[in-house]
C-alpha cells in the first residue's frame, strides 16, 4: 500500500451562527480563517447553505475574508447552482477574486436543496423546465473565461471611456480555479471533461457496491481517465474531504463531545441510505496516533495529496481552532505535509 504524502491542508468550516445573533458567529467564522492562515493552512473553504444558520453567498463571505488574509487560498464547498444566475454570480466571484488578489477556489454543485421552498421566490415563471444542473455550471464558466459579448465592433459608452463589453471586473486564471463536489461517476466525468477540479468528501454514491472505500476509489478512477473535451493538458486538482476530529489538545468536556458527535453518525455508514443508495464515511475521531493510523490504512487517502478537513457542524470557534492546531502539529507532518512558508526558505537556502 502506498505511503500518503499529503502537499496541501485545507480545511472546510459550516459558518454556524445564532439566529438571534448573526454577526457573532459569521465574526468568528473569518476569525477562523486567520487563525487558519497564522497556522499556515494552504486553504480556508466555506460552505454555502440556503435557509440555514450559515453563509448564504460564498461570494460576498469570501469577499470579507480575503480582506482580512493575505495568503490563504479561499474556497467554497459548494455553490449550488441552481440558484445562482451565471453572469450575475460570475460578477460577484470575479470581483471576491480580484478584491483577494487572486486566490479564491470556487466548488459548485448542482440542484436546489429546499426547492419546494424557494424555487419560486428565486425564479419568476415556472423553473422547473429550466436547466439547472450542468449546463449553468458551464454558462458561469464561459462568463469567467471573459470573452467580449457581441459582435467585435459592439461598444458600449460609459462615463469617461467607450470599451467592448464584457465580464467585469475580469480576473485572469478564475477559470481555471473552479472545483466540481462530484459524487457520483457521472458527475465526476462531467468534471474531468470539462477541466474542473474533483471535491471527493464523505458522501458518495453507492453505484454498483455497498463499500464506501470502493466507491470512491471507483469515482478516482473515474475521474483521472476521463480526457478534457476542453483542451486542458494537466489533470484537474483532486482534494479529499475528511471529518477528522483529533483529541489531543481537547479538555474531558471536549473529548466527550466529540465522541458523541460521531456515535451520532455511525448509524448512517453502514448500509446504504435512501433512493440513491447514498454511501457515508465514517468520522475519524481519537488521538493524532489513532487518526494516523486510519488514514494511512485508508487506499483512498493514499491516492491523494490534497487533504481538506471538513469541520463538525455546530460546534464553537475555540474547539475548531483546537481541532486545527492539533491537525497541523500532530497529523498533518507525519503525512509528509509542509507550511508552505518553510518550503520557499528551504528553497531559497
Amino acid at each position: 500500500m502506498s505511503t500518503p504524502t499529503i502537499t496541501s491542508l485545507a480545511f472546510l468550516t459550516p459558518g454556524n451562527f445564532a439566529d438571534d445573533d448573526p454577526y457573532t458567529g459569521l465574526e468568528e467564522t473569518l476569525q477562523l480563517f486567520e487563525y487558519g492562515e497564522r497556522l499556515d493552512f494552504d486553504g480556508a473553504w466555506i460552505r454555502q447553505r440556503h435557509l440555514e444558520h450559515g453563509v448564504a453567498s460564498a461570494a460576498v463571505f469570501l469577499g470579507a475574508a480575503g480582506q482580512r488574509t493575505e495568503r490563504i487560498e479561499l474556497g467554497t464547498a459548494v455553490i449550488p447552482i441552481g440558484y445562482e444566475s451565471p453572469f450575475r454570480l460570475a460578477e460577484d466571484l470575479a470581483l471576491a477574486d480580484v478584491l483577494s488578489r487572486g486566490r479564491l477556489q470556487i466548488g459548485f454543485s448542482t440542484g436546489m436543496p429546499h426547492a419546494e421552498l424557494l424555487g419560486d421566490l428565486v425564479y419568476d415563471g415556472d423553473w422547473r423546465g429550466f436547466d439547472l444542473s450542468y449546463g449553468r455550471i458551464a454558462r458561469v464558466l464561459d462568463n469567467l473565461r471573459g470573452d467580449h459579448i457581441g459582435g467585435p465592433d459592439t461598444v458600449i459608452h460609459s462615463p469617461g471611456n467607450t470599451q467592448r463589453p464584457r465580464l467585469q471586473p475580469y480576473s485572469p486564471g478564475l477559470a481555471r480555479r473552479i472545483w466540481y463536489g462530484g459524487g457520483s461517476l457521472r458527475s465526476v466525468r462531467w468534471a474531468a471533461e470539462n477541466g474542473l477540479g474533483l471535491l471527493s468528501g464523505n458522501i458518495v454514491s453507492g453505484e454498483g457496491t455497498d463499500d464506501f472505500t470502493t466507491a470512491q476509489l471507483n469515482l478516482l478512477a473515474a475521474y483521472r481517465s476521463t480526457p478534457s473535451v476542453r483542451g486542458v493538458e494537466p489533470p484537474g486538482r483532486v482534494a479529499l474531504g475528511r471529518v477528522i476530529v483529533p483529541l489531543d489538545s481537547a479538555d474531558a468536556a471536549g473529548r466527550a463531545r466529540y465522541r458523541a458527535y460521531a456515535a451520532s453518525r455511525h448509524a448512517r455508514t453502514l448500509a446504504p441510505q435512501g433512493p440513491k443508495r447514498t454511501l457515508f464515511a465514517p468520522d475519524v475521531v481519537g488521538t493524532a496516533e489513532q487518526i494516523l493510523e486510519q488514514l494511512t490504512a485508508d487506499p483512498v487517502f493514499a491516492q491523494v495529496s490534497e487533504l481538506r478537513l471538513e469541520l463538525p457542524y455546530e460546534f464553537h470557534r475555540e474547539e475548531y481552532e483546537q481541532i486545527l492546531h492539533d491537525t497541523r502539529h500532530l497529523i498533518a507532518p507525519e503525512l509528509g505535509w509542509r507550511p508552505a512558508s518553510l518550503t520557499a526558505r528551504q528553497t531559497v537556502g
